[in-house]
Order: C-alpha cells, then structure tokens, then sequence
C-alpha cells in the first residue's frame, strides 16, 4: 500500500467523526433555540418568580407596592430574552447531554460507560439544588442586607399620609400631584430606592449560577477520584487550602454580610467533606475490585487509609 492510501485511510475516520460531530452540534444549536422560544413564552412568570426575594424584602421594608423600572425602550425586552436563553439552555440542556453522550459513548469500554453516565445525571440535579439553594435561602439574606440601608418606606409613608390630608375632590377627579411624590426634607438629600429590572435581575441570576457551579464540587471531585486524579488522603491533606480557598469565594460572591458568608462557606465546605467520602468510597472498591480479580492479594492496597475516620473494610477474596 502506497503512502498515500495509508493517509486517506488514516483520515476517513477522522473525517468521519468530524461529520458526526457536526450533525450533533447542530441538533444541539436547534434544540437550544426551540428551548428559548418555549422560554420565552413564560418568561415574564418566569422573571416574576426570580424577583420574589426583593418583592418579599421591599415589603417587610415597607413598601406597601414594589416597584421595579427600566429606563431604556429595549431594556426590559432584552431581560426576557435573557432569562429566555437561560431557561432555554436548561431546558434543552437533556437533550444536548445525550447528543455528546452519543458521540463520546461508542470510544468508551462497558465499564467506563457505566462509570461516567452516573455523573452525567447527578450534574443537573446538583446544579439546581444549588440554584434553588441560591434562590430561597442566599438571595433573601442578601436583599435584605442590601437593601436595609435604603430608605424604601419612608416616601410611600409621605405618600400615604399626603393623600389622607388630601379634599375627597382631589382624590376623585385629579391625579396625585408631582409635590406629594417626593418627600420634603428640612436639610440634606433624601436617598431612597428605585430599583432597575435587569440590575435586579442580574444579582439573582448571579448568585443562582454561583451556587449551582459551586454544588459541582462533589460532582467534579468524584469523578476526578474515580480516574485516578485525586486521593481522598490527598484531599483530606488540603483541608486548610480548601477552607482559604472557600472563605475567599465567599468573600467575592457574597455580599460583605457576615451570615450570607457564612452560609456559602458551611455550604462548600460541607460539599468538599462530602466529596472526600466520595472518593474513599471510590477507592475502596477499586481496591475490593482488584483483589477479587487476584490483582491485589489480601494485605495489599493502592491506597494509604492510615488516619481514616472509619476502620477500612475489605471483602476478602
């Protein structure tokens, strides 16, 4: 065979591959498109539901009518389409999964097959315990911190109190003049809240990503274990990396509120102890694994489990 048929040879699969991989990049592009169309049909309830922790918060603030405004024609249908391609990711992002399961799965043997597909599930679903832990427990404390230095219900409380003064004429027949909106002040500048709808937006979206991204820790770290790139020892050994590590993407995503900081690093940190048993639990039956194949004999091990939490327990062969 000359040298030139051993180079077409050696590039049709290659060829071949590409082609695939083309086809699923596109069907994958497609079923992202539909999944913002379908989006973007709910997603003004959709927004509604994301703003509920600064609703709650300018209430218990008192403001008897939360307001948010946009300030530019595009802005607000921009935010749609943005929570749209949000929303549209996550729901097409099953169908993407399969689409690049279906191109790695056929160089995989059986057992890595069945190795990875566990992770390919328990990624989404971590990624929204994350995001709903984001959005019901870290957004509220986070709003109600920001926002508590605001004078949200002091113009609305003007407001009130200057229509109840007002002639029952006025109330009927005319408006509320510009003077009864903006309270008087005997000295200085009255500051009080007027929020935007994609700033707002932006901050819940913020931390939702935040969360989920961080709820992947014991996701990445098992599967770094089950291939052999991590130790649980090695892991137990950057504890206090670990804590600086989270103490300071505490600092940075949450706001400079002790509680809220707190909470994220309780959260991650309890993820990383999670992670270490993982994949101890991993390695253990690796090494189960091994000496039922006769690859390991009884007193071997590929792994140090001195200083363990729990006595290790192996199945003799």
């Amino acid at each position: 065979m000359s040298d030139a048929d051993e180079i077409e040879d050696s590039a049709a699969p290659l060829v071949e591959h590409l082609r695939e991989l083309r086809q699923r990049l596109i069907r994958s592009i497609i079923a992202f498109v539909i999944g913002i169309v379908a989006a973007f049909t709910v997603a003004e309830p959709i927004l509604q539901f994301l703003l509920v922790p600064i609703e709650e918060t300018l209430r218990e603030l008192g403001d008897p009518s939360p307001t948010l405004q946009y300030t530019s024609p595009q802005e607000y249908l921009f935010t749609l389409f943005r929570i749209s391609m949000v929303f549209g990711f996550a729901l097409a992002f099953p169908y993407i999964a399969f689409q690049m399961w279906r191109f790695v799965a056929p160089g995989l043997y059986r057992k890595e097959k069945n190795a990875f597909l566990p992770f390919l599930v328990a990624s989404p679903i971590m990624f929204l315990l994350g995001a709903s832990f984001a959005h019901y427990i870290v957004t509220p404390l986070a709003m109600a911190f920001f926002l508590g230095f605001a004078d949200v219900s002091s113009i609305f409380a003007n407001l009130l109190g200057r229509v109840a003064e007002a002639p029952p004429d006025v109330l009927l027949t005319e408006p509320i003049p510009e003077p009864l909106i903006v309270p008087e002040t005997e000295e200085g500048v009255r500051i009080t809240f007027f929020g935007k709808v994609n700033e707002s937006l932006d901050i819940t979206l913020k931390f939702i990503m935040a969360f989920g991204l961080c709820f992947q820790l014991p996701v990445l770290l098992t599967l770094m274990g089950k291939a052999g790139l991590v130790t649980a020892r090695g892991l137990g050994k950057m504890r206090k990396y670990a804590m600086v590590g989270i103490l300071v993407l505490a600092a940075l995503v949450t706001p400079p509120d002790v509680i809220t900081q707190l909470i994220l690093f309780t959260a991650v940190y309890g993820l990383y102890e999670i992670s270490i048993q993982l994949v101890k639990a991993v390695e253990r039956r690796r090494v189960r694994e091994h000496r039922e194949e006769g690859v390991l004999g009884p007193d071997e091990d590929l792994y140090d489990f001195e200083g363990d939490d729990e006595p290790e327990e192996d199945a003799k062969a």
